[in-house]
């Protein structure tokens, strides 16, 4: 419904008239402007938290599913859907001004609307049930509370902090859910986007940052991809429509969890959609793609040879765009898209007067009728509410233990997420899994329904090589744990040998008591605690030295923790991971609460966030003077894939007094290595003079200076 409606006298039915008529000129105008006085009648004098009259919620209802273009009987219950439960209205004055088939469906809505979808799991089970009745009767029921949700989600700002929360909650793990289980992926979306919005809203904001920032950085990337896919299909003389858009925020943030990555290791971002005139073209569209760009292995599905349920029909695959960009391609033919924009309103929806005659559209009434039947008679709800979440919660996964128990788990789980979701210790002493009765491999990807047997041995403790196979964070962090506990031993024994080098290096002993000393002041809990942290290289030697020493530095060198002058008395600082300055640069400190001043390179792009924010920003700069080689910067290089080239790349670094403290290769070729480096530095000199002999090599191809935004405080 175009703009916000301030009063009541505002409410105009033409709007409404007009919008219906577009798309089925044979409606019913008279009723509708009835069913409009009727409604406005009957909540005269109430109004909306936001100060609006309350009418004006139903209309706008009534819009959003004019969008759709349904028929007369649901536009008309949306103008009506809350006159039985909130005015003088009764069942029998609809019935009778309106006829049986819209006071059975405002009825319906009235019940749904009583419905306590998020209360406690018993009573949950039961109004689920009672909501699927309500469902199998007549399915209109649910498009009108499903409109009537996203409008009061598009303006719950006006409802209390503590209602906002709950609304969401419910409108993220029901609503949203139904909505894409009913195909209405456009309104799952929508909705999963509003409830995120008030659920996280710094995550929701800090995407829309990146997306913002990537932009700027990349350019259009969507009109540029489009117009290269618009390009090779003219090429191939295939007439379609090409459309592009990046992914909401909920939908990227949920792949973030699921694939535990950052924002920055995030590749397809962006959707594009081909839209052809047949099937066949659908076909060769997907081969001019995969002609024109490298195909990424795993990322392909043809929905259109094995259709959804719900009458879904299109090709998926992912492809190496632009720039080594993946982007997700979606092709379909114009009635498909049509099915898969409008889900179960596609069935409904009407076009010039009469029901839209799609071949594609699916009438869900069934898949709910199958869904209900078994259970019409039952009073087992937690059995239905079990195989109601195996049917809505498509991105999940519901399975069971061997004694029938549910477990979740998010899609793409393992039998090792399942053994850990049950207990920490069944997780750790995992040697291998059943499932149905079949023994299978730790990574298979366990399915709805699946039975799931965990075979434990006593002396079994977690590989490494698990964290590649769990997906929840749970078990990577239980794993995590279990594997630093197991090389804690040896960490200490590593860390003891280090701190005796260290101390014999400026004169002193590493004795029991110094180490005591300098874990209290660097805040441990015990020696055992820092002799780890050496050994693990959490912790630098030099620092412990520092610590207890911090004028035994070599030639009067200035002391790193006082590197930086422009503190206040008793101000701690950090060098910023992200641009990793260095002492002859310019430099900007950031403050934050409890942690101190971050200092930042003065051209770090992660200052862009933060130029609003003046009073965080502080004035400092390097002191004056010899620095020691501790600042740790990262250089990005590319060698030849020789004999020999490594060790002589290391041993060009240590001729410049530079210590390597890290090494990890990013790429392997047949013809080259590509690998950060991580060089403990004196000053932006000591940098030049490093990466100036290592330029001056053969061997090396490439060499700059590596920054991570993904890394920024």
């Amino acid at each position: 419904m175009p703009g916000q409606v301030a009063t009541l006298a505002e409410l105009d039915p033409e709007e409404l008239v007009a919008q219906v008529r577009a798309y089925n000129p044979k409606s019913n105008d008279k009723l509708i402007r009835e069913a409009f006085a009727y409604g406005m009648a009957m909540h005269e004098g109430q109004s909306r938290q936001s100060g609006e009259p309350y009418f004006s919620h139903p209309v706008a209802v009534a819009h959003i599913l004019a969008e759709q273009r349904l028929d007369d009987a649901t536009i008309i219950t949306a103008l009506l859907h809350d006159t039985i439960e909130d005015t003088k209205s009764t069942f029998t004055e609809v019935e009778k001004r309106f006829g049986r088939d819209v006071a059975e469906l405002v009825d319906g809505v009235t019940k749904l609307t009583n419905l306590q979808l998020s209360s406690t799991e018993t009573k949950q089970a039961e109004n689920f049930r009672k909501l699927f009745m309500a469902m199998s009767k007549d399915l209109r029921v649910i498009l009108v509370k499903l409109a009537d949700r996203l409008h009061n989600m598009r303006t719950i700002k006006h409802m209390r902090p503590e209602k906002q929360v709950q609304k969401s909650r419910e409108t993220m793990d029901i609503y949203a859910p139904l909505a894409g289980r009913m195909g209405m992926q456009w309104m799952r979306e929508e909705l999963e986007d509003l409830a995120f919005h008030v659920l996280n809203p710094e995550a929701r904001a800090s995407i829309i940052r990146r997306f913002i920032r990537l932009q700027r950085e990349s350019g259009d990337v969507i009109n540029k991809i489009t117009s290269d896919i618009r390009k090779e299909l003219d090429r191939a003389g295939i007439s379609a429509d090409v459309f592009g858009r990046a992914k909401k925020p909920y939908s990227i943030w949920r792949k973030m969890q699921e694939k535990d990555q950052p924002f920055s290791r995030l590749s397809d971002t962006y959707g594009f959609r081909v839209i052809t005139h047949s099937e066949m073209d659908c076909y060769g569209v997907l081969g001019v793609i995969h002609q024109r760009w490298r195909s990424v292995p795993g990322r392909f599905k043809d929905y259109i040879s094995q259709p959804k349920s719900n009458g879904y029909r299109s090709i998926h695959t992912t492809v190496s765009g632009r720039d080594g960009k993946r982007v997700e391609v979606q092709i379909r033919t114009r009635e498909m898209h049509e099915v898969a924009e409008a889900g179960v309103a596609a069935h409904w929806s009407y076009r010039d007067g009469v029901r839209a005659e799609n071949p594609f559209a699916v009438d869900p009434a069934k898949w709910l009728a199958a869904l209900t039947e078994r259970f019409e008679n039952s009073d087992d709800y937690d059995d239905f509410l079990e195989h109601v979440k195996l049917e809505m919660y498509t991105d999940q996964v519901f399975c069971f233990t061997p004694k029938g128990e549910v477990v979740k788990l998010p899609r793409g789980g393992t039998p090792l997420d399942f053994a850990y979701a049950i207990h920490t210790r069944i997780g750790d002493s995992c040697v291998g899994a059943k499932v149905d009765g079949i023994r299978v491999p730790l990574w298979t990807r366990i399915k709805n329904g699946q039975s799931v047997e965990i075979i434990t041995a006593e002396g079994q403790s977690p590989q490494a090589t698990w964290l590649d196979i769990v997906v929840t964070g749970r078990a990577k962090a239980a794993i995590r744990r279990r594997l630093r506990e197991e090389d804690r031993e040896r960490f200490i024994k590593l860390g003891r040998e280090l701190a005796r080098v260290a101390f014999e290096h400026v004169g002193r002993r590493a004795t029991d008591k110094a180490l005591e000393t300098a874990a209290k002041q660097l805040g441990l809990v015990n020696t055992d605690e820092l002799l780890a942290q050496l050994g693990s290289a959490e912790l630098a030697a030099r620092d412990v030295v520092a610590t207890l020493y911090p004028t035994a530095k070599e030639g009067g060198e200035i002391d790193a923790r006082r590197a930086v002058v422009g503190l206040d008395p008793g101000q701690t600082f950090q060098r910023a991971e992200c641009c990793q300055p260095v002492p002859g640069e310019r430099i900007v400190g950031i403050s934050y609460r409890g942690k101190g001043v971050m200092v930042h390179a003065i051209d770090c792009h992660a200052l862009e966030e933060l130029a609003e924010e003046s009073s965080r920003w502080v004035d400092v700069q390097w002191h004056s003077g010899q620095h020691a080689a501790v600042h740790t910067v990262s250089l990005d290089v590319v060698i030849a894939n020789d004999a020999g080239v490594l060790g002589r790349i290391c041993t060009l670094i240590g001729e410049q007094k530079a210590n390597i403290s890290d090494l990890r290769f990013i790429d392997r070729k047949p013809d080259y290595y590509r690998l950060i480096i991580d060089v403990d530095l004196r000053d932006i000199e000591h940098l030049h003079a490093v990466m100036l002999v290592l330029e001056a090599d053969s061997d090396v191809a490439e060499i700059r200076r590596h920054r991570d935004l993904a890394r920024a405080p």
